[in-house]
């Protein structure tokens, strides 16, 4: 009797093991999406907390599991009460809304305070803590890939928590990477939108790999090295960036200890105020990644970005600078140096500026001819750019012009501004004359091509006799002076056609004008043809208004109520009333003031 009784209980557990749904979630695409399109694609994360705070309502109302009507009433997450998919996107979402609201801390502008790192490190913990609940109910109710994602994000959550920390490196080493080789499995199956999601998860979490690493010891990568490591855009990466950005801080404060002066064209200028030291030392750390990397290697986007650095750390230095000198007293050496800094700042300033905007004409140059998908550049705009360029480099020899005693290398900078002046000139003339060619005006454009060729010819006697010869701006100026040659010709020719066309076109029109008018034909309006496929623009060579509608619509005759004169009423002699009339009553008093 007992072992059938036992064999009963074996059978309904084995159907209770049978029938016990497993639930499969995509975690990782799951979340992506949601953070997409919820601000993190712009780094929102206020944005992406408040969804989350959402979407946990509707889904505490859409299951019933609301805490309590007036009295909170705390109701716990367990296997028991898994009994749908939703109960585990409860879990889900209540951590992705603590791990939100922890980067919206780390986002403040000043950084976050002693009090509010707390409250961060405090919300990473809860983010943990419901990761690794949602790893465990995974691991009872989901299947086998469901359970692996939800370790995986679990790790990267404890990990996280620790890189904040600044502790435990090795233990944050190893859940990066268990997470990391989660993912590396991941993305060898399933659909391809899953496998380029699992790549690109493994490639936001090799950067914080790198730095526990570093931190560890165990590896040979130094501190100003750092910042290559964290190019990759992600919101698993936000944090890693913040961290980086402290690191590098704090190694430039103690570089800037032994920072004392500022070279220039042969001047040295002491630095006394920390801050503009370690504004200097930034601004030359970017400069240098700048020019260490060759020019295919860093995309132009990324490198109009690091420019944008470095004006904002030397707009920073001189800020100091300034300030200093507003509280420099009477002391004529030390506002002496101060000026000679923020001369030399702005001098920088200037050259990165046009470096810059070199820059922008190299894309704007590119983008010339038509291709798929890109916005054609006009001539007018690279007219602009020049403008701006000849702008900065007028500003750059004014400025080193303005010194007393000057050096042979401010000489040689200011002969430098010189030649790039007429090049920029010469340029800036060649596009002008595009943009008068693709008008029609053939004259002017033949001029400007002349006188741009003129221009480049002086450009290149003037930078065969420097004593610094660039090959390659030598090169370019020979294809200009070329392209103004050929181009000229092009236009004189054409100039010369149109010129013997006109009387034949002149003719063809006098032919065909009439003099009563009654042989031309009377074009309509769009809104009279809108059964006929015919333009009512007219052709886009000739400058003709387009017949859309007729307006001031014309006058049309209308029918109306026939007009009576009544011509007998001054005939009538009518009766009079005056008997009938009400006369007023006077009394003795009145009649006495007649």
């Amino acid at each position: 009797m007992a072992t059938e009784k036992t064999d009963v209980s074996s059978m309904e557990l084995d159907d209770q093991i049978t029938t016990d749904p497993k639930f499969s979630i995509n975690v990782l695409q799951l979340l992506k999406s949601a953070q997409m399109q919820h601000g993190l694609r712009f780094g929102d994360y206020t944005r992406y907390r408040r969804y989350c705070t959402a979407r946990l309502r509707r889904l505490y109302k859409s299951l019933k599991f609301t805490h309590g009507r007036g009295k909170y009433a705390k109701k716990s997450v367990t296997a028991s009460t898994v009994t749908e998919v939703r109960f585990l996107h409860l879990v889900l979402y209540t951590a992705e809304r603590a791990w939100s609201h922890a980067m919206e801390k780390r986002q403040l502008p000043d950084g976050p305070n002693a009090r509010q790192r707390s409250y961060l490190i405090g919300r990473l913990r809860k983010a943990v803590k419901w990761a690794t609940l949602f790893a465990e109910l995974c691991a009872i109710k989901g299947d086998s890939r469901t359970s692996l994602e939800a370790e995986a994000y679990a790790s990267f959550m404890k990990g996280n928590l620790l890189f904040e920390q600044d502790q435990n490196w090795d233990v944050a080493l190893k859940s990066f990477k268990s997470a990391r080789v989660v993912y590396e499995e991941l993305g060898k199956y399933g659909d391809l939108d899953n496998q380029v999601l699992c790549r690109e998860r493994v490639e936001e979490l090799e950067p914080s790999i790198r730095y526990c690493l570093h931190k560890i010891g165990e590896s040979n990568l130094q501190a100003s090295e750092l910042v290559h490591i964290g190019e990759i855009e992600g919101p698993a990466l936000d944090l890693f960036k913040a961290k980086l950005e402290a690191v590098m801080a704090e190694a430039r404060t103690q570089q800037a200890a032994s920072m004392t002066e500022f070279h220039w064209l042969g001047h040295r200028f002491p630095i006394s105020n920390a801050k503009t030291r370690v504004s200097i030392l930034k601004a030359q750390e970017l400069e240098k990644e700048l020019n260490d990397r060759m020019e295919g290697a860093l995309p132009a986007e990324k490198r109009l970005a690091v420019f944008d650095k470095i004006f904002a750390a030397y707009n920073e230095a001189r800020g100091s600078i300034r300030s200093d000198l507003a509280t420099a007293g009477s002391s004529e050496n030390i506002k002496d140096d101060l000026s000679g800094l923020d001369k030399a700042i702005g001098a920088v300033l200037l050259q990165r500026t046009i470096e810059r905007n070199q820059l922008l004409v190299s894309i704007a140059k590119s983008k010339l001819s038509k291709a798929q998908n890109e916005k054609v550049t006009k001539p007018e705009e690279l007219v602009r750019l020049f403008d701006l360029l000849l702008q900065n480099t007028s500003d750059l020899s004014d400025l080193l012009s303005s010194g007393r005693d000057r050096k042979e290398e401010e000489v040689a900078l200011i002969e430098e501004c010189e030649i790039k002046e007429l090049i920029f000139r010469a340029e800036r003339c060649f596009f002008l004359a595009k943009s008068y060619s693709s008008a029609g005006k053939r004259t002017e454009a033949y001029s400007l091509f002349s006188f741009a060729r003129s221009l480049a010819e002086n450009a290149l006697k003037k930078l065969r006799s420097a004593t610094s010869r660039d090959q390659v701006t030598i090169k370019e100026l020979e294809t200009l002076y070329n392209n103004c040659r050929s181009n000229s010709c092009i236009e004189h020719a054409m100039g010369i056609m149109e010129h013997e066309k006109a009387p034949e076109d002149l003719s063809k029109k006098i032919s065909t004008v009439s003099i009563s008018g009654t042989d031309r034909k009377a074009e309509k309006f769009l809104i009279e043809k809108l059964d006929s496929y015919e333009s009512a623009v007219g052709d886009s060579s000739t400058k003709v208004a387009p017949r859309i509608a007729a307006y001031q619509p014309s006058f049309q005759a209308i029918a109306r109520s026939p007009i009576v004169l009544d011509l007998a009423y001054n005939s009538i002699d009518f009766p009079s009333i005056d008997n009938r009339m009400k006369q007023d009553k006077k009394g003795f008093i009145s009649r006495l003031w007649r």
